[in-house]
């Protein structure tokens, strides 16, 4: 007996946007959170891929020079077989899935075997490049429509099916997509045709990324500039038009004041996107290699047993966000909640600690001026005599907290919410960028992270810029023979990036 189309998965052709991880659309970010199956193409941002959820079985479709591409026969048969086996499929797509990114041959597939799909729109190439290069493809004085056009048509047709005579006579602006390689012909038919060689004309490749290049011109010249000035490979937009002739001062994006910068995040994988998003929001290019990971402790039953117990404590003190994080979870996953703590004043090293405190609807009751464990330990010493203390802490660190308690007084017991180790190897992608002198700066944001990145790249941290985020870090870069760049004014993450656009601006 053949199936019904309801016993079917469901196909979602999402569009990713241009290239900037954050112009997918809320649509899209919740279909791949849904996907069971996620075939993307190569011109996706891997940062998009965080929305996937874990156990998602994820296929990149081939890069060029470096795997095999997949021909669309057997994307279309892959994605038919997929959604028969009743799994929910995710089609990833650059840009928009029907603006010259053959989403209607899979349509056509899909429709063919009888399966249902759902079309996620995304910021198209063509609207992106124009936006981020700082031209208005439509304008009330210049353009008064736009126009899309293929650079390069299917080979299995006869014959040019362009009106390049109408494209010449066009009254607005001409977006060209995949045009790089024949520029030399398009160009020359727009000219042969009638369009003036003299006509404005903007090159933009990758466009929305940190390394997005734009290139005004003339229409005579693109072939050339594309070829043999500069260059330029896919993925490129070639906006022609008198649009083209604004004001380059208009050019927003790649006037931020890290454009062009590229900056490794080193912090553990679940805290990147603290510092990672007011980086790229300066335009900066941001790689991420985590320096240590964070995991449960090897035995819970220290803490089981605090958290039995937290009713003969004074203070709970938590010097991080991890530890104030994990320990918390601890106690929800156990049964109990917030009223577990009644009675009990906590201390946050810093704001951050603070913030995930405010998350379980928490309060902190102390926290210092200073955000370090010193500046925590003075905080605390008029409170420490006869006193019980409870200290949540990693696997390692320093022991300035619990014995500058112990010496006022204090009664102090430390339990190991979270476990820290060093990731030992950076990934291969990364290694590359540090071996190719590619990374202009690296954050380093704990004393933990700076030995195990002395570890990871050896003399080449030195070639780089450091951003330090406290004295104490700073301390142990220079034990290790290195000198940080910068150093953050307030030791947070916004400290950080603070810190760097000071000396860049």
């Amino acid at each position: 007996m053949s199936k019904t189309s309801s016993e079917y998965g469901k196909v979602y052709l999402v569009g990713a946007g241009p290239g900037d991880p954050g112009l997918i659309t809320l649509r899209g970010v919740e279909c791949l959170s849904r996907a069971e199956l996620l075939l993307y193409d190569y011109l996706v941002n891997p940062a998009i891929l965080q929305h996937v959820a874990a156990g998602a079985e994820v296929i990149c479709l081939g890069r060029h020079g470096r795997d095999r591409i997949w021909p669309q026969s057997e994307i279309n048969a892959t994605i038919v077989e997929a959604a028969c086996a009743g799994r929910t499929v995710v089609r990833l797509k650059g840009g928009d899935p029907a603006v010259f990114a053959r989403g209607a041959e899979e349509i056509e597939a899909l429709a063919s075997a009888g399966i249902q799909w759902e079309v996620v729109p995304g910021v198209t190439a063509g609207l992106a490049a124009g936006s981020y290069a700082g031209i208005s493809v439509t304008h009330r004085d210049l353009a008064s429509a736009v126009a899309f056009v293929t650079g390069q048509e299917t080979p299995d047709k006869s014959e040019d099916v362009l009106d390049y005579g109408a494209l010449a006579e066009f009254p607005g602006t001409l977006v060209i997509y995949m045009g790089v390689t024949t520029a030399r012909r398009w160009t020359s038919a727009l000219i042969a045709a009638g369009k003036s060689p003299q006509t404005p004309a903007a090159i933009v490749r990758n466009c929305s990324l940190p390394n997005q290049r734009s290139i005004r011109c003339s229409l005579s010249e693109v072939p050339d500039r594309l070829e043999e000035k500069d260059r330029l490979r896919p993925p490129v937009i070639v906006i022609v038009g008198a649009v083209a002739a604004l004001d380059e001062s208009l050019n927003w994006f790649e006037q931020l004041p890290l454009f062009g910068k590229t900056v490794l995040v080193t912090r553990p994988i679940h805290q990147v996107e603290a510092v990672a998003r007011p980086l790229r929001a300066l335009g900066a290019n941001v790689v991420v290699q985590s320096a240590i990971q964070i995991s449960d402790p090897a035995d819970w039953q220290p803490v089981d047993a605090a958290l039995d117990n937290l009713g003969r404590y004074d203070w709970l003190v938590f010097s991080s966000s991890n530890g104030a994080r994990r320990l918390l979870n601890r106690l929800c996953q156990r049964g109990g909640d917030m009223r577990n703590l009644a009675g009990v004043k906590l201390a946050a090293i810093g704001p951050g600690t603070a913030a995930e405190l405010a998350r379980f609807h928490l309060s902190a009751d102390l926290q210092p001026e200073d955000f370090r464990a010193e500046s925590l330990a003075s905080a605390l010493e008029s409170e420490a005599a006869d006193r019980r203390f409870l200290l949540a802490r990693a696997s390692r660190g320093r022991e300035v907290l619990a014995d500058s308690l112990n010496a006022c007084g204090a009664d102090v017991d430390q339990i190991v919410v979270y476990d820290s180790q060093d990731v030992a190897t950076a990934d291969p992608d990364v290694q590359t960028l540090m071996d190719d002198r590619q990374v202009d700066w690296i954050t380093v944001t704990s004393s933990a992270i700076a030995r195990s990145l002395d570890h990871m790249f050896g003399g080449q941290l030195g070639e780089c810029s450091l951003a330090s985020i406290s004295p104490v870090t700073t301390a142990t870069l220079r034990e290790l023979g290195l000198e940080p760049t910068v150093e953050a004014k307030t030791y947070t993450m916004d400290g950080v990036v603070e810190a760097i656009l000071s000396v860049t601006q």
